[in-house]
């Protein structure tokens, strides 16, 4: 495939959907041709099952776990997540083998983050990078990014970003999933080497702006 395929992850609230979008529009100003996606992809069968039978969004369905959706097994949720990204990778492949730049909001690094974070054994908890590393590229060959960009948005901000949120779904309500994640997302970015963009500086929240025009620094070489 002769496409690029830019991630864009972070921790909550550090606004992943708002910068992917406004990088599409800038790489398509700049004649590049860019698309973009989201995943879960709530649209689709797939990502119906997390958007509903997993997670409880009340626009998509009831969750069938009772035990709530941060206590279910990590290795049953990457599955769910992973079947996702495999379900609907035929219609991003078809972007890449036309040159495109796609840009993925979320992908393979979340399962690695919020699921790998619910690990606390540091041994066990790479394990889990490795199994999900496995899992996604190699028994189900989901292509590899070109590109990582971590929005870091500290875990004390975000708390705070969120207090007018009408909904929250099970892992946005735990602050201590939250926290866990943010380790584990600092841990990864390290570890596998991503580009990381600070979004709130010594708690001082950037603008949307200057984040981006550092993000498009951060693809301008490519």
């Amino acid at each position: 495939m002769a496409g690029k395929i830019i991630v864009i992850e972070g921790t909550d609230c550090s606004g992943k959907e708002t910068q992917s979008k406004l990088l599409e529009k800038k790489l398509n100003d700049l004649g590049k041709k860019c698309k973009r996606f989201g995943f879960p992809m709530y649209d689709t069968p797939t990502g119906k099952i997390v958007g509903g039978a997993y997670l409880g969004k009340p626009e998509i369905g009831e969750s069938f776990f009772k035990e709530g959706a941060v206590n279910v097994d990590p290795h049953v949720v990457c599955l769910y997540y992973a079947a996702d990204r495999k379900y609907n990778m035929q219609k991003i492949e078809k972007y890449l083998e036309e040159d495109y730049y796609v840009i993925l909001d979320r992908y393979t690094t979340s399962n690695l983050a919020h699921q790998g974070s619910k690990i606390h054994n540091k041994d066990e908890r790479f394990n889990m990078y490795q199994w999900i590393d496995k899992l996604e590229y190699w028994l189900l060959q989901l292509p590899k990014p070109d590109k990582t960009i971590f929005l870091h948005m500290p875990y004390e901000v975000s708390l705070d970003l969120k207090k007018n949120r009408t909904y929250l779904d099970e892992h946005e309500k735990s602050p201590e999933h939250l926290r866990q994640a943010e380790e584990a997302y600092i841990e990864l970015s390290e570890l596998y080497n991503w580009s990381r963009v600070e979004c709130a500086p010594d708690g001082k929240i950037r603008t949307v702006e200057d984040i981006n025009n550092e993000i498009v620094e951060l693809v301008s070489n490519m």
